[in-house]
């Protein structure tokens, strides 16, 4: 019995009390030090009418994974010690959920792809210890998502029981940001749409909220697009590697009900040699060598923007994938343009001379051309920051501006008075320090290295060097996966648990003191999250030895 007290009290210096389950934190939360049991027959209750079938779906969901993640406390002992309060706490038979008065009922999908700004993502949560009903309440069917969400994270199991030693909880919880992304690169290697459901899945676990989808690229095009089956058809790695529209509205389905808005990219008019597969006349320096002169990776090519015909095509293309997508955003992508791929390109010179425009002017015609046909289908254009930092462009007021050269850049584009999305690839780029994986170079460095680890991406300060007037339009960030390196073996190793530090830097943004975010309280929540996603069959890497995670704050390097 000595013995058995001396290892309690061991646990329980080595993991101090305090909610170390909760990823991303909530804006606010209060909560106690008393155990409560879930009752076996526990149930969640949606007084909503008439609920929707994605809330009843979402319900499902969160009752599934509260009887079997099976996921034991991350103390020495693994809950062992918890037993004896736990088997005299009281117990928890029903979660009721419910929209505030006055709110209107519709679906998870329907409010998850609404602008920018127009979506209620907040709710209320308790959790009483004396084992009356918890409630959960929300303004709208995504924000009692993004709240079972929370309480689906809660809970433990040790022999059998499910159980808190946290309760009672008093949650008021929102977003600091309305966008909070992850970006995934499907040309450089092509992932099946099984590995996008399960990132879905990963992404709303730590409330992601959009899936920037970088469909094409040089490499290869495995978007079909009903009124241009050829670029698929010449342009794809196989005529398995591809993404069919039905594909396309499955996954677009799939993520809506998880809270999750589908931002496609179809990036031009660079990184678009794929389409010289099955239209060689739209595209200049095709295949060209050596490829370092005319693109910043291989192949060369890119669409010949001066011709007409070019603009006309690329418009038609953007507005019929548009048309079928129901976010209010689409990227245009325009980064990493290469200037001698057109000095050199007889056809595109001739052009110029032609209509006695300059590269620039031509380049912006092609860009409110494409622009305009998006528009047109009500979708706001997104693009990278060298279409407003390097390139002298008319672009609509109401653009969305990705980071991702620099954080340094945030200040320029907020400057010139658009909106951004802070993705700079100084700490957001889940690629970086993997190693060059061009041949015959034996130095074999990333031009991003080194590294970005979770702690880097943590400290990110998405305000940074901002006036008080461009504050406001920074809408919030994404990390990203550049996938020349990736493919379905690596995919979750890469992403998780690293993706889940910019979640929690743009839903919550501040310590629950108002400081900044820190990674020594973080980290034991971090692994948390990681091993509830490992038992939910996401292959997420391990951040530290067991030892370490069983021991909070033991491997601090001043420990």
């Amino acid at each position: 019995m000595v013995a058995l007290a001396s290892l309690l009290a061991l646990a329980v210096t080595l993991f101090p009390a305090g909610v170390q389950c909760l990823w991303p934190q909530p804006s606010s939360i209060a909560s106690g030090a008393t155990a409560l049991k879930l009752s076996p027959g526990f149930y969640i209750q949606p007084d909503v009418s008439p609920p929707p079938a994605d809330l009843l779906a979402a319900v499902a969901q969160t009752e599934l994974y509260l009887r079997t993640d099976n996921m034991q406390r991350l103390v020495l002992g693994r809950g062992a010690y918890d037993i004896s309060s736990v088997q005299s706490a009281k117990t928890l038979s029903s979660l009721v959920l419910s929209l505030e008065s006055g709110a209107t009922v519709e679906s998870i999908s329907t409010e998850a792809v609404k602008a920018l700004g127009s979506r209620s993502e907040g709710y209320t949560l308790t959790v009483p210890a004396n084992g009356s009903a918890a409630t959960l309440k929300a303004n709208s069917t995504l924000g009692l998502y993004r709240g079972l969400t929370t309480f689906s994270q809660m809970w433990y199991e040790y022999d059998g029981q499910i159980y808190t030693i946290s309760a009672p909880y008093d949650i008021a919880d929102s977003p600091a940001y309305p966008y909070r992304g992850f970006m995934l690169d499907t040309a450089r290697n092509y992932f099946p749409v099984t590995d996008i459901y399960r990132t879905l899945d990963a992404m709303s676990w730590v409330k992601i909220n959009t899936f920037h989808w970088h469909i094409t690229d040089s490499q290869s095009w495995p978007l079909i697009v009903s009124q241009y089956p050829e670029l698929a058809q010449y342009g794809a790695y196989s005529s398995a590697d591809v993404y069919t529209p039905t594909d396309i509205q499955n996954i677009v389905s799939y993520a809506a009900a998880r809270g999750i808005d589908v931002l496609l990219e179809i990036d031009t008019p660079g990184h678009t040699a794929s389409i010289a597969d099955a239209h060689p006349e739209y595209v200049a320096c095709n295949q060209a060598t050596p490829w370092s002169t005319f693109a910043n990776e291989p192949p060369a090519g890119q669409l010949r923007f001066t011709d007409p015909a070019v603009r006309n095509f690329t418009a038609s293309l953007l507005s019929s994938v548009a048309k079928t997508l129901p976010s209010s955003m689409f990227s245009t992508g325009g980064d990493e343009l290469n200037i001698n791929c057109y000095t050199y390109d007889n056809q595109t010179q001739a052009e110029l001379n032609s209509t006695g425009l300059t590269l620039e002017e031509s380049l912006s015609v092609f860009t409110q051309t494409t622009h305009g046909a998006l528009i047109a289908e009500g979708k706001t254009p997104v693009v990278w920051e060298e279409m407003v930092l390097d390139h002298n462009v008319t672009l609509a007021n109401d653009t969305i501006v990705m980071v991702w050269i620099s954080s340094a850049d945030a200040a320029s584009v907020a400057d010139k008075g658009f909106r951004l999305v802070q993705a700079p690839s100084d700490y957001f780029y889940l690629d970086c320090g993997g190693g060059g994986w061009v041949g015959d170079y034996p130095a074999g460095d990333s031009w991003c290295d080194p590294f970005k680890t979770w702690q880097r991406a943590y400290t990110y300060d998405p305000l940074a060097n901002l006036t008080a007037t461009q504050i406001p339009l920074v809408l919030g960030g994404e990390q990203l996966l550049w996938t020349e390196q990736s493919s379905p073996t690596n995919l979750d190793p890469i992403v998780w648990p690293r993706a889940a530090a910019s979640a929690e830097v743009f839903w919550t943004a501040t310590s629950p003191g108002g400081g900044a975010l820190n990674v020594t309280e973080a980290l034991p929540r971090l692994h948390d999250i990681r091993f509830r996603m490992v038992q939910r069959g996401v292959n997420a890497i391990v951040l530290q030895p067991l030892w370490c995670a069983l021991r909070p704050d033991a491997c601090d390097l001043n420990a």
